[in-house]
């Protein structure tokens, strides 16, 4: 079987990690990624010999390019034209405009969270609902924060049977080198419920979800509260095994040195994971308890990098390369090294 030929357009964030996640999946290639100035990333991108080829999208500027010597390999439609699938990263807005060049040469495509749920034929996770988006010509993934919550959710969902959960999402208020936001010394509080909960019922309508959502003067990743009723009672023992079981879940340890979110973080540079990403969820085994007959647990999420194994998972449905969610988010889990930890 030949390998899925994949492009990424835009390469900020979110970009440079779909690449970097494209170029380590065995059975896929990446063809290039595409941008439309000469970003810091791009000229990183140029100092690390590039890796990966570079299209300009429309509106760029190639003098700006040839002044620095970065090599351009052609423009953004020459890319689709080379490629099965596109995955898109463009700002908010932009991807719903690009999809227009997806349809007239017959190329399917993935959204992320920034797009409107109506740009794609299916809004997927790669556990929660993967049989919906195999076959499909588009797809959008969750946003970070419901990525990382329907790990959590369906996990347990799947071992014992959820009825309806109640979050409450301590956001982080921009990624780090974001100067565009900035709260300082204050909290600030979105009208209830968050997207997040609602976004939840759509990928798993069987489980009736709400929550609150509070930004925070933070960069390293969000933290989320859950409170879940099961179909029964579910124990932290039952939890903490479930938990433990999946490979895209990390727990972890108060007394470990896992104090917070710049914990978890600091422990990703550690280990040496390029740009300090982490593919896991962490979730503190100190924070399972019970409540009558809810369980509580919090969980921290890695926003920069969270959703790309879902998004390898949405390429491998969309191009039908697996059947089956089990099937393919081992597949994604494999090329990515994630839950290697697990076995030790």
């Amino acid at each position: 079987m030949s390998k899925i030929r994949v492009g990424v357009a835009g390469y900020g964030t979110i970009g440079q990690r779909l690449a970097d996640g494209v170029a380590l999946q065995g059975d896929m290639e990446l063809v290039g990624v595409a941008d439309l100035a000469p970003t810091l990333a791009v000229r990183a991108l140029y100092e690390k010999g590039m890796p990966y080829d570079l299209y300009l999208v429309a509106g760029a500027d190639r003098s700006g390019f040839d002044a620095l010597g970065i090599p351009v390999s052609g423009t953004f439609e020459e890319l689709v034209d080379k490629v099965d699938i596109m995955l898109d990263s463009s700002p908010g807005g932009i991807g719903a405009k690009n999809k227009e060049l997806y349809k007239a040469k017959g190329v399917k495509a993935i959204f992320q969270g920034g797009e409107s749920n109506s740009v794609a034929d299916v809004f997927f996770h790669g556990y929660a609902n993967y049989e919906k988006g195999v076959g499909k010509d588009y797809l959008k993934l969750t946003s970070c924060n419901t990525t990382g919550l329907i790990r959590a959710a369906d996990c347990l969902d799947r071992a014992y049977g959820l009825d309806r959960v109640a979050i409450t999402i301590i956001r982080r208020v921009a990624d780090p080198g974001d100067y565009h936001r900035g709260l300082t010394n204050a909290l600030q509080m979105d009208k209830a419920p968050s997207h997040q909960a609602l976004d939840l019922m759509t990928i798993m309508p069987h489980v009736k979800a709400t929550g609150i959502l509070v930004h925070t003067p933070v960069t390293h990743g969000h933290i989320i509260t859950v409170v879940a009723s099961g179909k029964k009672k579910i124990t932290k023992e039952m939890a903490l095994e479930a938990f433990e079981k999946h490979p895209r879940i990390r727990v972890v340890r108060i007394d470990d040195g896992f104090l917070g979110n710049a914990s978890l973080f600091k422990y990703a540079r550690d280990l040496g994971n390029p740009r300090g990403d982490m593919y896991e969820i962490g979730l503190w085994e100190d924070s399972i308890v019970e409540s009558g007959d809810d369980i509580m647990f919090a969980v921290h999420i890695p926003q920069e990098s969270v959703t790309i194994p879902e998004t390898m998972d949405g390429i491998r449905a969309a191009c039908s390369m697996q059947k089956t969610g089990a099937e393919a988010t081992a597949k994604t889990n494999e090329y990515l090294k994630i839950g290697c930890f697990k076995k030790r």
